[in-house]
Parts: structure tokens; C-alpha cells; sequence
């Protein structure tokens, strides 16, 4: 990969670091005010709005339709699961612990594409597993000191994640990624509105400001890293992303007084470690006679 491409690919990585973070204070800014239904009811709406409009603008409207309906309805099921664990543990546990669980999405996907889209279980995906499992305990120090319940919502988040990107590398081959951004706003408004009705109440001054900004950041993270991998290797949009870790630490200490643990980061850097395991495959050197 030149050496142009990496530093595009950085740029871009950068919007997506930016987008995950901010989407998270977002979430930690409205914890308490709203709950966390509501938040995605009007997640759903400003994201749909703007996908929309983005269609409507390139003149595709072709990209509002989809033959694969019924994939879409399974994907954003787990997605939905999957975001409500995220920007629920987001109230609940620190925002470094959130991201670190996190990253134990790839390993669940490597599992749950073996089990159902008949991928090879290799040796290496073996002690990517391992080394994620590892990692996942250093975490949550099970018989060191009490478990935080909110810690195995953002587990399952995860694994909902997991499922959600096994139905999106299947979408992927036939729809356009504003069909799969589209559908997902517009089948997951209604799942979140029914939830939220319960809870129902209009945002109010600031708050629409938040909501805003997690509608926003939402779409920006998958678009800036979709395009950060068009420019580099997956392996190298996986160790920048890492970087998303220390820099929420930082943010939970400096403005939500949130403690700094160094064996977090250390189950996640082991967590790393497992995915770029997973992703490796040795360069093969032409046999020049």
C-alpha cells in the first residue's frame, strides 16, 4: 500500500475516532435526562433524515429499495440490541471499560462466521479467541473483585455487534452502503419508538444538541471507517482504532473524574493483539527464476 493511501487512511481514521468519541460523551451528557430508547427513537430519525437526503441529493433513488428485506429485518435486530447494550453501558460503567469490551466484537464475528457462514476455524482464529477470552477476563478481574453487572450487557452488545457484521459482510456483496445505512435507520425507528413510548417525552434546549451530535456521529463513524479501509490494510485500521481507548480514558478522567486502570488497558491491548492474530496472513514472495 503506498505511502499516500496510509495517510489518507489515517485522515479518515481520525473522523472515526472523533465520531465514536463524541457519540459517547453524547450518550454520557443525556444519561439521566433521557432514557435510552428515547435517545435511539431520535438517533433513528436524524440519521434517516440525513441518508435520505444524501440519496435524494446523488439522484439514486434506487438506494431506498432492497431485495434482501428479510436479511435487513435480522441485521437490525442485533444491531439495535447491540446499540442499546452500547449507549446503556455508556451510562453505566466508564467509558474506557465500554470501548475496551468493545473490541471483542472481531473475535465474535470470527466465531459466529465459522459456525454459520462456513468459514474455516484455523488455528490462528483458535488463538485470536484465546488471546480475546484473555483479555476479556483481565478486564472484568472475575474473583479479584465484584463483577459489574453492566459489564455483561456491553458483552452482549458485542455479541449483538458481531451478528449485526456477519449480516452486514452478506449485504455487502449486493447493496450499495447507503441502502444498508438507510434500511438500518428505517427499521429500527419503529423497534425504538414502540420501546420508547413508555418513556415518551420531547427533548428540550441542549438536549437536541447531544442528539444531534450522536445522529451525526453515528452515520460518520461507519462512513469514516469504511473509507479509511478503502486507503490501508485492515491490520493498520484495526491498531489505529486502538487509539480510540486511551483517548476516551482520557476524556472519562479529565471530565467525568473516572479512575485510570492500567490492567483495562492491558486486557484490551492483549484483545488487540488476538485481532491482529486473526487478521494476519504472511505476505507470499514471487518465485522469480
Amino acid at each position: 500500500m503506498p505511502v499516500s493511501g496510509n495517510i489518507k487512511s489515517v485522515t479518515w481514521m481520525l473522523g472515526t475516532l472523533a465520531s465514536f468519541c463524541l457519540m459517547a460523551i453524547g450518550a454520557r451528557e443525556l444519561s439521566g435526562q433521557m432514557d435510552t430508547f428515547l435517545l435511539l427513537f431520535f438517533r433513528s430519525v436524524i440519521g434517516l433524515l440525513i441518508i435520505s437526503l444524501i440519496i435524494v441529493a446523488r439522484g439514486e433513488l434506487r438506494l431506498f429499495k432492497t431485495q434482501r428485506f428479510k436479511l435487513h429485518s435480522v441485521r437490525n435486530l442485533f444491531h439495535f440490541g447491540g446499540q442499546y447494550g452500547w449507549f446503556l453501558g455508556i451510562t453505566l460503567l466508564p467509558l474506557a471499560e465500554v470501548f475496551a469490551i468493545e473490541f471483542t466484537v472481531p473475535l465474535w464475528t470470527a466465531i459466529i462466521a465459522a459456525l454459520f457462514l462456513g468459514e474455516r476455524f484455523t488455528f490462528k482464529k483458535l488463538c485470536s479467541i484465546v488471546l480475546g477470552m484473555t483479555g476479556v477476563m483481565l478486564i472484568l478481574q472475575p474473583g479479584i473483585e465484584l463483577i459489574d453487572p453492566a459489564s455483561f450487557i456491553v458483552l452482549g452488545a458485542a455479541i449483538c455487534y458481531a451478528i449485526s457484521h456477519s449480516s452486514t459482510k452478506s449485504l455487502s456483496s449486493t447493496e450499495n452502503p447507503l441502502t444498508i445505512l438507510f434500511m438500518m435507520c428505517l427499521l429500527q425507528l419503529p423497534i425504538s419508538l414502540l420501546f420508547s413510548l413508555s418513556y415518551w417525552a420531547l427533548p428540550e434546549g441542549q438536549q437536541w444538541l447531544w442528539l444531534s451530535i450522536i445522529g451525526v456521529t453515528a452515520l460518520s463513524a461507519h462512513f469514516c471507517m469504511t473509507k479509511a479501509m478503502h486507503y490501508a490494510e485492515v491490520s493498520l485500521v484495526v491498531t489505529l482504532d486502538f487509539l480510540r481507548l486511551p483517548i476516551i480514558a482520557i476524556v472519562g478522567v479529565a471530565f467525568y473524574s473516572e479512575s485510570f486502570n492500567l490492567t483495562l488497558i492491558a486486557g484490551a491491548f492483549i484483545i488487540l493483539l488476538g485481532n491482529l492474530i486473526n487478521l494476519y496472513s504472511p505476505r507470499i514472495k514471487p518465485n522469480i527464476s
